[in-house]
């Protein structure tokens, strides 16, 4: 690791990839509904950072792994400080959608 390494911040590629293999992961997409409806990763849950204490009621298990992004990595980063607050024990910033190169879907 570089000594600028932390200004880059999360790789959402390399966070998919370990999400793939874990075990009961939930990807979660805190941007709007506008947003994810425009574009968002397969498989993912939205819930907008403004409602994010609604998590306990999708995933009420605070066991249960949580892989967090969004459009650039700001907004997830506070969902993550949130989410912790709340007594979830296994949560990643994944960083923003604006870095993921795989396919998208739209609603």
């Amino acid at each position: 690791m570089g000594l600028f390494d932390f200004l880059r911040g999360s790789d959402i590629n390399e966070g998919l990839k370990e999400y793939g293999k874990t075990d009961g992961a939930v990807l979660l997409d805190v941007r709007t509904h506008q947003e994810y409806q425009a574009g968002h990763i397969p498989g993912s849950k939205n819930i907008p950072l403004q409602g994010i204490r609604r998590v306990s009621a999708a995933t009420p298990d605070k066991d249960t792994p949580l892989f967090v992004y969004c459009h650039s990595g700001a907004r997830s980063r506070q969902a993550v400080g949130e989410l912790q607050r709340m007594g979830y024990l296994h949560v990643k910033n994944i960083g923003g959608i604006s870095a993921y190169t795989g396919k998208v879907e739209s609603k």
